[in-house]
C-alpha cells in the first residue's frame, strides 16, 4: 500500500525531480529549445524535422532519443526490475548520473552536442531508477504522468472515493521540484550558462551519499 512509503522515497522523489527540472531548464535554454528530461517534445521535433529540416538536424535529435534511452537500460541492466526498493544500490548509478553531468558540462562549454547526449542519457538513467513503489508512478523527469494521475484521484473523490493523500503528497512533491528546479535552472543558467549543470551533479552525489549512509544504518 502507498501508505507504507518511508519518508526517504518522497524527500529522494522531490530532490530528483529538481534535479531534472533544473537540467530541462539548461536544455530548454542552451540547447535550441530541446527538452532533455522527457522524450516527447523531442520526438515531435523529430517528426517534423523529418519533414521540414536537414538530415543532420533530424539525425541529432534521433541520437538524444537514443541516448536516453540507454540511459534507462543502463539502469534497468543495474536494477534488475523497475519498483522501489531499499537495499538496491541506487548511489552507483546516481554517481554514474554526475558523471554524465560533468561529461555534459565539459563537451557543451566546448560546442560539442555529445554533451547533449550525455545530459539526455543521465535524464533517462534517473528516470528509470524506479518506475513504481506501491503501485504508485514515481518517475521523476517528467510530470505529464503525475498530473494525469493526480487529475484522475480527484474526479475518483468527487465521484466520492476516498482520496489518497499520501498518494497525493507524492505526487505534489515531484511536481514542486519539477517546476522548482525548472526556476532554478533558469536562474543558475544566467549566471553560469552550462556550469550550471554543475549543482544537479553535486546533488546527485550527495544523494548518493546520503542513501548509502542510510541503507548502511538501516541494514545492520
Amino acid at each position: 500500500m502507498i501508505s507504507k512509503l518511508p519518508r526517504w522515497v518522497e524527500y529522494g522523489a522531490f530532490v530528483l525531480a529538481l534535479v531534472a527540472g533544473l537540467v530541462n531548464a539548461v536544455g530548454l535554454l542552451g540547447f535550441k529549445h530541446q527538452s532533455i528530461s522527457h522524450l516527447s517534445g523531442t520526438a515531435t521535433q523529430l517528426g517534423t524535422g523529418i519533414a521540414n529540416s536537414t538530415f543532420v538536424d533530424a539525425f541529432h535529435l534521433f541520437l538524444i532519443l537514443c541516448s536516453f534511452l540507454i540511459g534507462a537500460a543502463i539502469s534497468g541492466y543495474f536494477i534488475r526490475g523497475g519498483a522501489l526498493k531499499l537495499g538496491r544500490n541506487y548511489s552507483s548509478l546516481l554517481y554514474l548520473e554526475a558523471i554524465f553531468l560533468f561529461g555534459a558540462i565539459y563537451f557543451l562549454t566546448n560546442d560539442s552536442l555529445y554533451g547533449h547526449y550525455l545530459a539526455s542519457a543521465a535524464c533517462g538513467l534517473q528516470n528509470a531508477l524506479a518506475t513504481t513503489y506501491s503501485g504508485a508512478v514515481i518517475r521523476t523527469t517528467h510530470i505529464t504522468g503525475i498530473f494525469t494521475d493526480l487529475g484522475i484521484m480527484l474526479g475518483a473523490k468527487l465521484r466520492g472515493e476516498v482520496f489518497d493523500n499520501r498518494k497525493g503528497l507524492l505526487f505534489f512533491l515531484i511536481i514542486t521540484g519539477f517546476v522548482t528546479g525548472g526556476i532554478l535552472g533558469a536562474f543558475l543558467f544566467s549566471i553560469y550558462k552550462f556550469y550550471a549543470l554543475l549543482f544537479p551533479a553535486g546533488v546527485c552525489i550527495l544523494l548518493a551519499l546520503s542513501y548509502s549512509i542510510y541503507n548502511g544504518r538501516v541494514s545492520r
